[in-house]
């Protein structure tokens, strides 16, 4: 589908900012629906039954931020939509987010307050929604992230739309319930394994209204982690994640899987990831952070991958392989 038409606006975030660290997260695994260089991001939308081929410019500074924001569809878009997805994407992006009380109690911090000046502006964001989320997560549940990269673009290559504007070419994800038709001895014949009966009921709780992103946001904590919980093939840790990407709870945590427990240890004790500390003195360090234990993690955690980025850690290489 080539998008021709294109709407232009400007959305001014809360300051500070940092563009490069919101709109890029170099710890999530590639594929085909968005490109990122510095400055620039290039992503595709299905957004109210639309087709959009969004890129996001950084035209402003840290602390005088803007964003300019065009929007390429197949027909011009009526102003309604264009309000109700820049204030989506505000949503999913948190360019409204007052990060000044979190940096005011922990900028002196030892371990956090380095990153904190070095990562001024960052937000935590994810430009997908709840089921494309969900999607992605059953797609790198248990294997190596080339395979998950593999599943992606097979599943895009079937039942994804592939989208032109501005003289490239993404993949745009296909809409909630369009697999209802879809048996699912057609997923597993791409090679999805298991993953095949977790995407087919996933898609289904979905179309049948099961579960409703936009209602469950006004949910509280405990309604959300429920519901979550009962999709199935959700655990306690892809709910963890659900509630600080999507939901946004900064302070939510009550799982460390025995991957991060290796790598926490070693960022914030230099304890040997090979005989790491426990998950309960884990727990007791990040706790002291309160309301913003869960967003300390994602300071501490993008420093490290944007640290990889630029040069390779020989620890954390380990890891990734292992």
């Amino acid at each position: 589908m080539i998008l021709e038409s294109v709407t232009i606006v400007e959305i001014k975030p809360s300051a500070p900012f940092h563009f490069d660290t919101t709109f890029h997260k170099p710890a999530h695994f590639t594929s085909g629906d968005n490109y990122w260089e510095s400055g620039i991001r290039w992503q595709t939308f299905r957004f109210l039954g639309k087709y959009l081929g969004v890129i996001f410019r950084n035209t402003g500074s840290v602390e005088i931020p803007k964003i300019e924001v065009e929007i390429y569809s197949s027909r011009p878009l009526a102003n309604d939509l264009v309000a109700e997805f820049i204030q989506e994407i505000q949503y999913r992006y948190n360019l409204n987010f007052d990060l000044n009380h979190f940096y005011q109690h922990f900028a002196s911090d030892t371990k956090v307050g380095p990153v904190i000046k070095k990562m001024r502006g960052l937000r935590p964001g994810h430009q997908d929604s709840l089921y494309e989320y969900l999607i992605i997560g059953i797609v790198l549940q248990n294997c190596t992230v080339r395979r998950s990269i593999q599943m992606m673009q097979i599943l895009f290559e079937h039942y994804g739309t592939l989208l032109e504007f501005a003289g490239k070419q993404f993949w745009c994800f296909w809409d909630l319930g369009d697999l209802k038709t879809v048996p699912e001895a057609e997923l597993r014949s791409l090679k999805l394994g298991y993953r095949a009966k977790s995407i087919k009921k996933t898609d289904d709780s979905f179309a049948k209204g099961v579960v409703n992103e936009n209602e469950l946001r006004q949910q509280d904590l405990d309604t959300q982690k429920t519901k979550l919980l009962n999709l199935y093939g959700i655990g306690p840790a892809t709910v963890g994640y659900l509630l600080f990407d999507v939901f946004h709870h900064w302070d939510y945590l009550d799982h460390i899987s025995p991957w991060e427990q290796k790598i926490y240890s070693k960022l914030i004790f230099d304890q040997d990831p090979n005989h790491p500390v426990t998950v309960r003195k884990l727990f007791s360090y990040f706790n002291r952070f309160g309301p913003y234990k869960q967003l300390v993690i994602h300071y501490l955690w993008e420093d490290l991958w944007w640290q990889r980025k630029n040069q390779p850690i020989p620890w954390l290489e380990k890891l990734i392989r292992a």
